[in-house]
This record gives structure tokens, sequence and C-alpha cells, in this order.
């Protein structure tokens, strides 16, 4: 009897029934996360040919050299490494988009400062004399 398909609160006369839904809800959640888990494992035991073809793609496309891993086919360092390297790289944008706009700020406050008519650098003799 699968937890999905039948709820196995039902029908209990200690639980009310939104108890009896909560309840199954629960199972349920704890079924897929039993079913993500053992996934997790098979795929950690056994490496996805598929999946390490596709992380060599990427890593050509991206010009990623990962040379810190010994083991070529340990799939999850090499996920991990791809993961830490494309966030660097997404992180050193950012900032670099950053600091253009800082700088693009910086350049339009001093071209501000040179159009701003309001601003007079004579002293008060020289407005004394018109």
């Amino acid at each position: 009897m699968s937890v999905v398909a039948t709820n196995p609160y039902a029908n209990n006369p200690q639980l009310s029934p939104m108890e009896q839904q909560v309840l199954w809800e629960y199972a349920k959640l704890g079924d897929k996360v039993k079913r993500i888990a053992g996934l997790a494992k098979l795929t950690s035991e056994s490496p996805n040919e598929s999946l390490l073809a596709e992380l060599r793609e990427l890593e050509k496309k991206m010009g990623l050299v990962l040379t810190l891993v010994s083991a070529w086919d340990d799939l999850p360092a090499r996920a991990a490494l791809i993961n830490l390297q494309f966030k660097a790289s997404v992180w050193a944008v950012l900032m670099e988009h950053r600091q253009a706009a800082e700088d693009e700020e910086a350049r339009a406050r001093e071209q501000q400062a040179a159009a701003d008519v309001s601003y007079d650098d004579r002293d008060w003799s020289e407005d004394s004399m018109l």
C-alpha cells in the first residue's frame, strides 16, 4: 500500500479530519525525502557517464581547468569545483558591474559640478566691482 495513493491515517477515530490530512502530507513528504536520498546515494556510488560528459563540456565552454581534482571521475568533487568556480565568476562579473556603475556615477557628479552655473569661484572684491 503506497502512502501516496491512500491515506493511512484516514478513518482514525483519534484524529480529526484536519490532523489526518496533515499527517498524510507529512507521510508523503517523508516518502519523497526517502526516494531523493536513495537516488542521491545511487548517483554518488556510480557516476553518471552522461552527466560527466556534460560536465566536461561545461568545463571546456567555461575554460575551466580542474587540476585540483586528482580523481577526474570523482563526480561530487568535480561538480562542487565547477559550482565554486561558477560562483566566483559570477561574483567577479557582479563586482565589475558595480565598479563600472560607481565610476559612471562619479563621472556624472564631476560633469554636473563642472556644468553647475551656480558655482562661482570669484571672490567678493570682484563682485563688488560690477
